[in-house]
């Protein structure tokens, strides 16, 4: 029997992935059925089978491509050089998660999946590590602000980072709950929460 390529097992894993995407988008992922997935993908439940033994496991594979999508974005902003002001980098990833929100936007599955990781260990261990790494981008932003002289003397990064990061999860309900939200609006909330400091790089004294 002729040796299956990579190509091949990496093109019908997403395949499979597509189809289990389209279905959790158009039912939701409570309501869809492995059953739902081997019929939308076209294959045999032995197929689907061999790649991914679970539900969970699909999920998983969308959540990393949610993650990783929104990972290598927030990386580069927040490591660019000079340092981006706050407004700049709320602004750009704001738009960023509604693109990927809109229509049959992978992103819009996010909150679905952080509600079944309320109740799936195996899933929330997953989903976890996911967005703790994405958090890690907005301490260290927040360090970059704090050697910068942009934080308020004392001001704890951490704590800053953390506070960032909850912004992302509240524009993406935003989008898709009450769709009322817009990156521009985000960015003008944040110019009014923060010091200017922080909003407009104070260039050095002697530069």
């Amino acid at each position: 029997m002729p040796r299956v390529s990579e190509e091949y097992l990496e093109r019908r894993r997403r395949q499979i992935v597509e189809a289990a995407r389209r279905c959790f988008i158009r039912k939701g992922v409570h309501a869809t059925s492995m059953q739902d997935i081997f019929a939308e993908s076209g294959l045999s439940a032995g197929a689907v089978y061999r790649y991914f033994k679970s539900k969970n496991e699909l999920i998983e594979a969308i959540t990393g491509q949610v993650i990783s999508d929104l990972h290598l974005y927030l990386e580069e902003l927040v490591t660019h050089e000079p340092l981006l002001p706050l407004d700049e980098v709320v602004v750009r990833m704001t738009r960023r998660i509604q693109a990927r929100s809109a229509d049959d936007g992978f992103v819009r599955l996010a909150p679905q999946a952080w509600a079944l990781a309320m109740y799936e260990p195996e899933l929330r261990v997953y989903i976890q590590d996911n967005l703790t790494g994405l958090r890690r981008h907005w301490i260290t932003y927040a360090r970059r602000c704090a050697e910068n002289g942009l934080l308020a003397q004392g001001a704890d990064a951490e704590s800053t980072g953390k506070a960032l990061f909850g912004l992302l999860p509240g524009f993406l309900l935003q989008c898709l709950i009450t769709e009322d939200a817009e990156p521009e609006e985000i960015a003008a909330g944040v110019r009014a929460l923060a010091r200017t400091a922080l909003i407009d790089p104070v260039v050095p004294t002697g530069t």
